[in-house]
């Protein structure tokens, strides 16, 4: 793998890795603009076996509500693409494979807005130990320019949740 590869934009992979290797983290994911693209980064990455245990592609509410365990209500009454889904998200991939930390992703990523949120509107949601927080992007470009850019984001979200977790005693 070359040096380029262990980086996504300004996302080292190979120190979230070994930092989340060495705090005795593991991470699971719920990803819904981005589909998958999350864990196929992270999975790029020699070693993310001992980190990664798996994702929820939640494209369609039915499978937020139903695999991540996303309200029904909040769903209904603020629409996917909200800071508290996000963090449902990001709690329910825990859950769903029996991970330390989530790493969410919804949003708009166009070409069209969709259900009255803007193209580029973006929530990546972090969950560690049970504590879920969300934060909002505006990204600009294309489809895949807007997923390639959630996708950092969520990286860096992951990244800096793993810096500042403590390890786990076991």
């Amino acid at each position: 793998m070359t040096e380029q590869a262990l980086h996504f934009g300004r996302v080292d992979l190979a120190l979230l890795v070994t930092t989340a290797v060495a705090k005795k983290l593991t991470v699971g994911t719920a990803e819904s603009l981005t589909a998958g693209m999350v864990a196929a980064v992270l999975a790029q990455v020699p070693g993310a076996s001992a980190v990664l245990q798996g994702g929820v592609i939640a494209y369609q509410n039915k499978v937020k509500e139903k695999l991540l365990g996303v309200s029904l209500v909040l769903l209904t009454r603020n629409g996917a693409v909200d800071p508290h889904v996000a963090s449902e998200m990001a709690l329910g991939a825990c859950a769903a494979v029996g991970a330390r930390v989530g790493i969410s992703t919804t949003g708009v990523a166009g070409p069209e807005p969709h259900q009255g949120k803007p193209v580029g509107q973006v929530f990546v949601g972090v969950a560690l130990d049970g504590v879920a927080r969300a934060r909002e992007f505006h990204f600009v470009g294309d489809r895949e320019s807007i997923r390639n850019q959630a996708t950092e984001a969520a990286l860096m979200m992951l990244l800096e949740s793993i810096e500042e977790s403590r390890e786990q005693n076991l």
